[in-house]
């Protein structure tokens, strides 16, 4: 067997099975060595049954009395049930369509049961334990992996593959790590660190492995950005930009500039007139002043005689950014245009002539940018907001069509209003610089934020009817769409598209006949989209009934109150963004979280959220609960997903695998020494989504 062997040729493994598998991505036996356990189950110690521990999972050793009894309940339903004696006393066990188990345990043996002991009256009780006859055991003895699952493979089906696997397998894992970095850090080698993350002989040994296994995985990440990094700043990349005095733009403003949007200004300012390409992050939270920031690299651009494009996500995002943009540059004598797919084509036309004869020295738009016929003459700065929407190649494919007769890479500015911890983000976004916006405007009032149970419903439906009264509107919204359309069991508003329809009319006829309400959802049409937000923005609808398609920027200052229903389906950071949505004019706003969760971690979260409006805060608590995969987003951030490093607690490894990726490329940037060539290949590797990086 080597790693490239197809699970089909492990026995047991047909083609059913074999498409279950590929749905946890798994396919060859390589990919069962680095489909790593998710938590593991201390199965070491052995009980007995009076001493044993009530409600948690323990071994037991003991004989089984007499022969296990097989009986039929009702069609479909087996139960086994049998009597296990030990020194200390007895426990009646019980398996459920389990048949199979009145003809393999037979009396007078003695087996291993793992299971978690109840208490019913005087008698001790077990059901569906795992089995295993004593001195022959596989899975139990010993510290046990729990795997990612899916419908149709168990626990003990991974377990045995990935065994298999280990077995045939391990001493054939490369070793791509160069052998300075391994001595130097104290890092176990790779055949020892994949035994044990999957099979540990004990807690050190499983420590080991997983050390190497993050070290690892964050040092080939390093690398790879710490080259990205290293080759954008090679000298004379950028395009020429003339410095200008930030009072005479900061004159252009209505409101007065913060003391962090100065920094980053000044930061923004000293890139784009360096002579390299700029490419940086400016992170900062909901209204900290990210626009005006990415304005003023416009104007600098713009006064060079260069042109510059803004991408927003969604056409309700560009069409904001270009009714708020336009007139500040039509004051400072900077042509914009707005280019979406919803234009007529007449514009469309009229918009792309002004772009590529350069009379139009902003473009604002959505990926219509990246459309064929959309060319520059020099575009010199590309703008994209809300970066963890935008993948690398599409930054790459707009930056890609910079025309006028030069190779040089235009300067990139990523806007993100997901506030992470600044090492964190140095190294999700390692081939960009970071600024943080970390200072609000002064003057703005907080969003007073609650959590409710389902039995406050019909008071919050007084508090919103009373808001509109006042003149003020809200938001509902409901949890993000399922792709399949099932409706949840829970009985909250339904998850399907269906049910923010049905939620929207069932509010308009029962609960607020006299007000006006309406809906908007991810898959409407664009231009109904824009009715919808454009007559909210107006003011000429009090309720929007919505998905999450609103948390990305649009600003309407008259909304004073979002409800967010079924609040625990969230994360924290997108709450914190959904929240951003009220609370952008002078009214006092308010969030209401619902939740029917009884669970105390539910709920913890979601106080969490109204104990606090700093976003930074509320990242790293979302950090710790839910993992970096879905903090960013199932790979929406273009980077490689981490498998085995946790983001939020391996700081320290973190910053040791960054200093070994620096030393290592400054002493051989094209790691091209024998010893480093393996590191290049793993690289290539994890940057396989972005293949140029090495080109």
């Amino acid at each position: 067997m080597t790693l490239d062997t197809p699970v089909t040729e492990f026995p047991g493994v047909g083609a059913a099975r074999a498409a279950k598998l590929e749905k946890l991505g798994i396919r060859t036996a390589g990919d069962l060595l680095s489909a790593f356990p998710r938590d593991y189950e201390d199965r070491r110690r052995v009980w007995d049954i009076q001493s044993a521990p009530l409600g948690e999972k323990v071994c037991v050793q003991a004989i089984v009395a007499a022969p296990p009894r097989l009986s039929y309940v009702r069609r479909g339903m087996e139960l086994v049930k049998l009597r296990a004696v030990d020194g200390s006393g007895a426990a009646d066990i019980t398996f459920f369509n389990q048949g199979y188990m009145a003809r393999s345990l037979r009396a007078g043996e003695e087996y291993i049961f793992y299971g978690a002991l109840e208490e019913q009256g005087r008698r001790r009780t077990m059901t569906n334990p795992i089995v295993e006859r004593a001195g022959r055991q596989a899975d139990t003895g010993r510290i046990m992996p729990v795997y990612r699952l899916t419908a149709g493979i168990s626990n003990h089906l991974m377990a045995s593959l990935t065994r298999r696997a280990i077995e045939d397998c391990a001493p054939l894992v490369p070793e791509t790590l160069p052998r300075a970095v391994r001595l130097e850090h104290g890092l176990a080698q790779a055949e020892f660190a994949y035994r044990n993350i999957h099979f540990p002989e004990g807690p050190e040994e499983l420590e080991q492995a997983r050390r190497r296994l993050t070290f690892e995985e964050l040092f080939y990440l390093a690398v790879g950005l710490a080259s990205l990094k290293q080759r954008r700043e090679t000298p004379g990349g950028g395009f020429p930009i003339q410095s200008r005095e930030l009072e005479e733009f900061a004159a252009l403003l209505p409101f007065a500039l913060t003391g962090a949007q100065r920094r980053t200004m000044g930061e923004i300012a000293a890139d784009l007139c360096s002579g390299r390409s700029m490419n940086r992050l400016v992170q900062g939270d909901v209204g900290s002043g990210k626009t005006a920031a990415a304005a003023y690299a416009v104007w600098l651009a713009a006064g060079s005689g260069c042109q510059s494009a803004l991408m927003a996500p969604t056409e309700v995002l560009a069409q904001q950014h270009y009714h708020n943009l336009a007139p500040l540059f039509t004051k400072a004598g900077v042509e914009t245009v707005l280019l979406t797919g919803s234009l007529s084509a007449a514009a469309r036309r009229d918009a792309r002539e002004r772009l590529a004869l350069g009379t139009a020295k902003l473009a604002i738009g959505t990926h219509a940018l990246l459309s064929e016929g959309v060319e520059f003459q020099n575009l010199a700065l590309v703008v994209t907001d809300e970066q963890h929407r935008f993948g690398v190649a599409q930054r790459s494919a707009l930056a890609g069509k910079s025309r006028g007769g030069t190779d040089r890479a235009p300067h990139v500015l990523v806007m993100s209003a997901t506030p992470i911890p600044r090492t964190l983000a140095l190294m999700i976004y390692g081939d960009l610089d970071v600024s943080v916006i970390d200072e609000l405007p002064p003057g703005r009032t907080p969003v007073e934020t609650y959590v409710v149970g389902e039995d406050k419903r019909q008071r919050m439906y007084g508090f919103v009817r009373r808001l509109v009264g006042e003149g003020r509107q809200a938001y509902i919204i409901c949890p993000a769409v399922e792709e399949d359309g099932d409706r949840e069991p829970d009985g909250g508003p339904a998850m399907d598209l269906k049910a923010v329809k049905t939620y929207a009319r069932q509010l308009k006829t029962q609960v607020f006949p006299d007000l006006r309400v309406d809906f908007l959802h991810g898959k409407m049409r664009p231009g109904e989209k824009e009715r919808v937000m454009a007559a909210f923005a107006a003011g000429q609808t009090d309720v929007l009934v919505s998905t999450t398609v609103i948390e990305v920027g649009v600003d309407v200052p008259n909304a004073a109150l979002i409800i967010v229903e079924n609040a625990d389906r969230f994360g924290l950071s997108q709450l914190h963004q959904l929240r951003g949505r009220v609370g952008r004019g002078e009214h006092q706003s308010y969030c209401v979280l619902i939740t029917a969760s009884r669970s105390p971690v539910s709920i913890q979260r979601l106080k969490t959220l109204a104990a606090t409006t700093d976003g930074f805060k509320i990242s790293e608590e979302d950090l710790k609960l839910r993992g970096p995969g879905d903090f960013f987003g199932s790979r929406q951030h273009g980077l490689p997903q981490l498998h085995v490093a946790d983001l939020a607690g391996d700081m320290r490894t973190l910053a040791q695998a960054q200093q070994a990726a620096e030393r290592l490329l400054e002493e051989d940037p094209e790691l091209a020494l024998p010893d480093n060539r393996p590191v290049r290949e793993r690289v290539r590797e994890l940057f396989r989504e972005t293949p140029d990086i090495f080109n």
